[in-house]
């Protein structure tokens, strides 16, 4: 019973349906925002990928002539 009156609590649905107009605003900014950072991440990590591998190229050429001049 204790638990019913708890749930309930937290539990809200209006008559009137126009209520619901802000909150799917918000959640539709949200997640708006929640893809483009997303996208954002994986944009700059690809890229940073792409530098480490350059990189990493660059070491191992490096350590080829310096084997070869040895």
């Amino acid at each position: 019973m204790v638990q019913w009156f708890v749930i309930s609590l937290f539990l809200y649905f209006p008559e009137d349906k126009s209520e619901y107009i802000p909150a799917v605003i918000s959640a539709l900014v949200f997640l708006s925002a929640a893809i483009l950072t997303m996208r954002l991440i994986i944009k700059v990590s690809k890229k940073e990928a792409k530098k480490a591998k350059e990189h990493e190229q660059a070491i191992m050429k490096h350590m080829e002539d310096n084997k070869e001049n040895s």
